[in-house]
C-alpha cells in the first residue's frame, strides 16, 4: 500500500429526515487494494458507495480521492451497479464504445468501436458484441457492464452488489472474472456485498459495518488468504473457516449489539480494531 491511499473517507455522516443512517465513518483504500464493505440492509452501504462515486454528498466529513476532495462524479471512478444499467438501443459494443467516447473525446468512432470489442473479448463476449441488451442473458448483461467499467481504465472501480441478482453458477464465474481482471489491471477496488464468501474471495480487507441507524465501521478484517483464490479452492485454504466464522459471527450477533450510541469501551472511529487469523495452519 502506498503512503497516501487512493481513497480516504474522513468522518462522513449521512442523515435523512433528521436520522443519521451512518456517522463518523473513517476508512482508507490503498492503491491497488480491493476492499469489501459488509453489513445488513439499512446500514447505508449503498449510500457510502454513492458518496465515493460522487453521486451523493455527506452531511459531515469529507472524501479524499487521489489527494483531492470529491465534489462530484469522475471518469476516474467507474461504477458497476446491481442492475446492468445498459442503454437498450445500443449494442453491447455500442454501450462500451459510448463510455470510451466520453473518456476519450478525441477518439474516432472506429477507435472506440475497436477498443470496445477488445474490452468485450476480455470478458468472453467477443461473439455477442453486436447484440442489443434484450438479446443477452442476465449474466451477459453484467459482463457488458464490467467490460464498460474496465474499458475506461478508471483508477478506482466501485461495485454495488453487481452479482446479487444472478444464479449461483453465473455469479461465481463473474466473481472470479472480476478478481482476475482487477488484479491484472492493478486497479483499486471497492465493493459492497451481503455475500461473505464473495468478500473473502475478492477482498484484501473486509470492513464490517454495524446496524443502523447511526451505523459505523465496527471492525476491519484483514484477509490473509493467498492469491489467486477460486470459489472451488477457497474452502480448502488454511484460515478460511476461521475467517468466515468471524465475519458471520459479527453479522449474526455483534452487528446488532454494536450501536453508535454505546460503542464498546476503548473503541475509536478513527482507530477501528483490526482482526485476522493469528495462525493460518491452526485456524482451518
Amino acid at each position: 500500500m502506498t503512503a497516501r491511499p487512493d481513497v480516504s473517507v474522513e468522518g462522513i455522516a449521512r442523515r435523512f429526515g433528521g436520522t443519521a443512517v451512518f456517522e463518523d465513518v473513517w476508512f482508507t483504500v490503498g492503491q491497488g487494494e480491493f476492499v469489501c464493505l459488509v453489513g445488513h440492509s439499512g446500514c447505508g452501504k449503498t449510500t457510502i458507495l454513492n458518496i465515493l462515486a460522487g453521486l451523493d454528498a455527506p452531511d459531515d466529513g469529507a472524501l479524499i480521492v487521489d489527494g483531492k476532495e470529491v465534489s462530484g462524479p469522475s471518469l476516474d471512478r467507474a461504477v458497476i451497479f446491481q442492475s446492468h444499467a445498459l442503454l437498450p438501443w445500443l449494442t453491447a459494443a455500442g454501450n462500451v464504445a459510448f463510455a470510451l467516447s466520453c473518456r476519450n473525446p478525441g477518439w474516432s468512432r472506429a477507435q472506440c468501436d475497436a477498443e470496445a470489442r477488445v474490452a468485450l473479448a476480455r470478458v468472453g463476449l467477443d461473439n455477442a458484441a453486436d447484440r442489443k441488451p434484450a438479446q443477452l442473458s442476465g449474466g451477459m448483461k453484467q459482463r457488458v457492464g464490467i467490460a464498460r467499467a474496465l474499458a475506461i481504465r478508471p483508477k478506482i472501480l466501485l461495485m454495488d452488489e453487481p452479482f446479487s441478482a444472478l444464479d449461483a453458477l453465473t455469479r461465481g464465474a463473474l466473481q472470479e472474472e472480476v478478481a482476475r481482471l482487477v488484479t491484472e489491471s492493478g486497479q483499486t477496488g471497492f465493493m459492497i456485498t451481503h455475500d461473505v464468501d464473495e468478500a473473502i474471495l475478492l477482498a484484501d480487507r473486509i470492513l464490517l459495518m454495524s446496524n443502523g441507524p447511526g451505523a459505523r465501521i465496527a471492525e476491519v478484517v484483514r484477509n490473509p488468504l493467498p492469491r489467486p483464490r477460486t470459489r472451488a479452492s477457497l474452502h480448502h485454504m488454511p484460515g478460511y473457516h476461521a475467517l468466515r466464522d468471524h465475519v458471520l459471527d459479527f453479522l449474526i450477533t455483534r452487528s446488532r449489539e454494536f450501536r453508535a450510541s454505546t460503542p464498546p469501551a476503548g473503541w475509536s472511529a478513527r482507530a477501528v480494531p483490526v482482526w485476522a487469523p493469528a495462525n493460518l495452519e491452526s485456524a482451518s
